[in-house]
């Protein structure tokens, strides 16, 4: 029992960078007792897998239904959810065009299934049609990611318009969220022993090589941050903010350092609500409003990676996008980053409802969540200063539009 206590001292991200580094140690040395096992990265994977649909109906139902909170709304709130779309909606692109410049998954070992050819892509209004679920069960038993968003932001949008009749199922949302995301904690408390299975036998068949294409796609996640506080944060503080973005960029590092140190939205709200009203004159009342909005839906940082994530995830199956493929990816892309909750690796869970919606098989994308795992904390942390920056910058413009 002491062992375990002081087993659970330990932060989760040092004991997955433990057990990254006695995987490849024990890949390296002991081959055979990495094969023995193996089983236990699979059963990993299975957790995974069995938390992807709940996760994504509950979590985008929770968020839309919390647009109902009297303090999210009016002209202000208004105004901060189409800047947010926006913002998503260029991070997610932005991500996508990084992923199909640097290649970062082509040539990864993702583990023993064979590459995987999509057959032949349906039409427009046969993807349009099948966004539409005829049995609601049937597409949660078969994990059809398109048809159950578009159900989760149904529910949500009618909870939310329901008035006072809705407040009990926005309540219960709240609660099943809460209730399934420490589920997804318990199931995190495994990711040590995974991370430990999986890297060991990848090391084991393939070699450090395996960390060859790591490499690449930390390199997209720093060039789409950079990417995105240049060319997205700082046009919109110098046009809507009317503000001097050498200005802007000067007074926000302590939260930017904030969301890099704690890899969270919501723990950076503090030291965001300082720096609006003291560093860029926001108006307090704008500010309390705008920014708890910006820490449960602006993810900037988070719709980069699932953007850039798809892509490489796509290339390590040696699956070549077409157009519709991508737009998919984009469509489906800005809802889950939308739906993300503020938990580590919360975006890998919402990288399976982009894959399933072009067609990637379950066991396939689990690969994918299992080979970046271990790697994801410091991409977290480097991903949320773009979250964090998008936040301070929305507040800035709708400050200025009042």
């Amino acid at each position: 029992m002491v062992i375990v206590k002081r087993w659970l001292a330990w932060p989760l991200w040092l004991r997955v960078l433990g057990a990254l580094l006695l995987g490849v140690l024990l890949g390296l040395t002991a081959p055979g007792f990495v094969s023995g096992i193996s089983f236990i990265g699979d059963l990993f994977m299975r957790l995974i897998r069995m938390l992807v649909v709940p996760v994504v109906l509950i979590s985008i139902a929770s968020g839309v239904a919390a647009m109902a909170d009297p303090r999210r709304l009016g002209a202000v709130g208004a105004r901060t959810l189409g800047l947010f779309a926006l913002t998503t909606i260029c991070a997610v692109s932005l991500g996508m065009a990084i992923g199909l410049v640097l290649h970062p998954g082509t040539g990864a070992h993702l583990g023993s299934l064979p590459p995987h050819a999509l057959g032949p892509t349906p039409s427009l209004g046969d993807q349009l049609l099948a966004i539409v679920p005829t049995n609601i069960l049937a597409a949660l038993a078969q994990g059809d990611m398109l048809a159950i968003i578009f159900f989760s932001v149904l529910l949500g949008l009618a909870t939310m318009t329901a008035g006072r009749q809705g407040r009990a199922m926005a309540h219960g949302l709240r609660s099943a969220n809460a209730v399934l995301f420490q589920m997804v904690r318990l199931v995190m408390e495994v990711t040590p022993f995974g991370v430990l299975a999986l890297i060991g036998n990848a090391v084991a068949k393939f070699g450090v090589a395996v960390f060859a294409n790591m490499g690449w796609l930390a390199a997209g996640v720093v060039l789409g941050v950079v990417a995105q506080l240049l060319l997205i944060h700082a046009p919109l503080v110098a046009t809507l903010g009317r503000m001097s973005p050498a200005r802007f960029f000067r007074v926000i590092p302590e939260a930017l350092l904030v969301a890099f140190s704690t890899a969270s939205s919501a723990a950076t709200l503090p030291a965001a609500l300082k720096v609006s009203r003291e560093g860029l004159g926001v108006d307090p009342a704008v500010a309390s409003t705008v920014l708890p909005i910006g820490a449960s839906i602006g993810k900037d940082g988070t719709a980069m990676y699932v953007g850039l994530l798809s892509m490489f995830a796509l290339q390590a199956l040696s699956i070549t996008p077409d157009l519709p493929m991508l737009a998919i990816v984009l469509l489906t892309g800005v809802l889950a980053a939308f739906g993300t909750a503020p938990i580590p690796a919360a975006s890998l869970f919402m990288l399976s409802a982009v894959m399933s919606a072009v067609g990637v098989s379950p066991e396939r994308c689990a690969l994918v969540v299992g080979f970046v795992l271990p790697f994801d904390r410091l991409l977290d942390m480097t991903r949320t200063v773009a979250s964090a920056s998008a936040n301070l910058a929305v507040t800035t413009a709708v400050a200025r539009s009042q």
